[in-house]
């Protein structure tokens, strides 16, 4: 039998998207809301604790650092780990963790339960997003992946969403329990349809030498696949005999990871600090109460057409670049939003363009980062800015107490918020420009060869 070998990323590339690939994008969708329902479950369930236990509302500021401390611990875990054992494996067993430490944290009884139990189900969460991004890249063409990848990103702030909609409707019939009960079950059950529903990833399994008939079996629900075809993976910037962790920090790599994750710990530390205290600020402005909640509503709520807009441009243009204006767009209009405190209107506005673009910008990165690295290193990379970026979102959780102590005007404390968007618009600007450096380092390079 003559064997043709080809390119498996060339095969996924050179055919359309088809229902079998839209299948593994819904299932991946579907994993980050369940992801996104369980991250916020807290928050949904805290001033109902407060009442039934008699606590301080801040007494629990441990329990809601612990599940970030967990997202961070378990996205730097897991990255290594799908690299080694595969994104499906460690995908899945995510899901059991954060849905299983979920349902038993509906028995907790005291907050040093509460918050261990937190801690816990964040590694679950934490591992859980980085996978499923690597995943749904590994499956995407090249020509979409960007879009592709950020489509399953909205389904974090849609899943956080159902929650607060459920959590308002079964809270006061069946108590703050049947919400995390909720949130343990529905991940358990998306495991057991993953366990038979989602392929490990193609591009993962012919890195790793595994049988063509298990490749070739997969890429038939894609497109037929001929007879004898070898499929094999031609990457530029591949590592040879290197451990992942090594991989993203060769020479090759170690400026743009430094780079992504220095950008997305500075976008948690904005998007905490915002989601967290803005409210607060906006009542100093003299604003009402509901005004405050009203406003403090619109930052995330255009965030799903963010996503979306810059993931499409990003796969027809420099996507460093094009993130990197989204940066650039979210400091300007983070501090326009301090300079609009005449009109409440105008405030409203503001805080809505800069969400768009700011949660557009910060749900990109994934994708910018799943398309940085080859695919030995890929999980550990996306999993890796993920995690330390956690703990800009830790940071930023309680520097807001620290601008409030200072007593600082509504204008200076914007313009302060908009100077981590301007680095993190600088640090993506270094980074396309080293990749631009190599690349004409490598055809320079061959040339010499040739002649």
């Amino acid at each position: 039998m003559t064997h043709k070998t080809a390119d498996i990323q060339a095969f996924i590339n050179d055919r359309p998207f088809t229902r079998y690939q839209w299948m593994i994008l819904a299932l991946c969708f579907i994993t980050v809301a369940m992801d996104g329902f369980d991250t916020a479950i807290i928050g949904f369930i805290a001033s109902d604790l407060v009442q039934e236990w008699g606590v301080q509302k801040s007494d629990l500021g441990p329990v809601m650092s612990a599940a970030l401390v967990g997202l961070a611990v378990g996205a730097l875990v897991a990255g290594p780990l799908a690299d080694r054992v595969g994104r499906k494996k460690v995908l899945i067993l995510s899901i059991v963790v954060f849905g299983g430490f979920s349902l038993l944290t509906a028995a907790a009884t005291s907050l040093n339960q509460l918050a261990l139990l937190r801690f816990l189900t964040g590694l679950g969460l934490g591992a859980a997003m980085p996978n499923a991004a690597t995943l749904m890249s590994e499956y995407a063409p090249e020509r979409r992946r960007a879009l592709m990848v950020n489509l399953m990103f909205v389904g974090f702030p849609m899943g956080s969403s159902l929650g607060g909609f459920i959590s308002a409707w079964a809270i006061p019939h069946y108590g703050w329990q049947s919400v995390l009960i909720l949130g343990g079950v529905m991940p358990l059950l998306l495991a057991i349809v993953l366990i038979f529903l989602l392929p490990e990833s193609v591009r993962y399994m012919v890195a790793k030498n595994r049988p063509q008939q298990q490749i070739a079996q997969i890429l038939r629900r894609i497109a037929p696949v001929e007879p004898g075809t070898r499929f094999v993976l031609h990457e530029a910037g591949a590592a040879e005999h290197k451990s992942a962790i090594g991989v993203i920090f060769s020479p090759r790599y170690a400026l743009g990871t430094v780079m992504l994750c220095f950008t997305y710990f500075m976008g948690l530390l904005i998007f905490y600090l915002l989601t967290s205290w803005l409210p607060l600020l906006i009542r100093e402005t003299g604003a009402t109460l509901s005004q405050a909640s009203i406003i403090t509503a619109l930052f995330p709520l255009g965030g799903g057409i963010g996503v979306l807009v810059l993931g499409a441009l990003m796969d027809k243009f420099n996507a460093d670049k094009v993130v990197a204006a989204g940066w650039l767009l979210t400091g300007i209009f983070v501090c326009l939003v301090g300079f609009s405190t005449h009109s409440l209107l105008l405030m409203g506005v503001m805080v809505f363009i800069a969400g768009s673009i700011m949660n557009g910008a910060q749900s990109s990165m994934p994708a910018l980062a799943a398309g940085f690295y080859p695919t030995q290193g890929r999980a550990t990379g996306v999993a890796w800015m993920l995690g330390i970026g956690r703990f800009g979102g830790i940071l930023g959780a309680f520097s807001g107490v620290f601008l409030m102590q200072a007593e600082l005007a509504f204008q200076t404390i914007f313009t302060l918020l908009a100077i981590p968007a301007l680095l993190s618009a600088g640090a993506l600007l270094v980074k396309s420009a080293a990749a631009r450096r190599q690349q004409l380092a490598a055809s320079t390079a061959g040339s010499v060869q040739k002649a």
